[in-house]
């Protein structure tokens, strides 16, 4: 059914009919991408069909092209119908996940997810005095139809504050049987919030 090997670049044929298409900029990350992880292509070849017309990875390969790539992984998927080959083109750029912005915004290096052109939030406002920003609606990528009411905020801490953030937030999250930093904050704010209250 399918077949792993290499090609040519120039013996392979972009898809004209895939639906799918990145922006100028997000196209430069892209070939920088490949120029800088090259690897990534084995791990994650260009999908072709029996007549080398690709299924799977149309603005990949055009990356390739223009990193000056001569040969490229590919993967060749040679007993699809027709319509098998219409859905995998489909399915195949379809976004099934949700990012966790929690655990990406404390546990990743944002430069390093920007670098490899993940659509982190921007924080156009420096100027802020308060240890929380909230940067209104998010700003989801172009690509996405998702209609959302969630807000960000972004904390500051320092070498000094860290390890005791961290200590406070994983004692609260046992108390409060939390998962995530998010939930942590929110409730022990409310807690805080309903106990002054009285």
């Amino acid at each position: 059914m399918k077949k792993h090997t290499k090609a040519k670049i120039n013996e392979i044929k972009s898809n004209e009919l895939n639906p799918r298409w990145i922006k100028d900029s997000k196209f430069e990350k892209l070939v920088k991408s490949i120029n800088e992880f090259p690897e990534m292509l084995e791990l994650r070849p260009i999908v072709v069909d029996e007549n080398m017309t690709i299924l799977g990875g149309n603005m990949r390969y055009k990356a390739c092209v223009e990193a000056g790539l001569k040969e490229i992984p590919i993967i060749i998927a040679n007993k699809l119908s027709e319509t098998q080959k219409k859905e995998f083109i489909i399915k195949d750029n379809i976004g099934f996940g949700e990012w966790d912005w929690d655990i990406l915004s404390n546990e990743w290096n944002v430069d390093e997810l920007n670098n490899w052109s993940l659509d982190v939030p921007k924080w156009e406002d420096v100027s802020f005095n308060t240890e929380i920003e909230d940067t209104g609606e998010y700003d989801y990528p172009e690509d996405k139809i998702i209609q959302s009411h969630v807000k960000m905020v972004q904390l500051f801490l320092n070498t000094e504050t860290e390890p005791n953030f961290r200590k406070w937030e994983e004692h609260l999250r046992n108390i409060l049987g939390t998962d995530n930093l998010t939930d942590t904050i929110y409730k022990s704010i409310e807690k805080l919030y309903n106990e002054t209250q009285d």
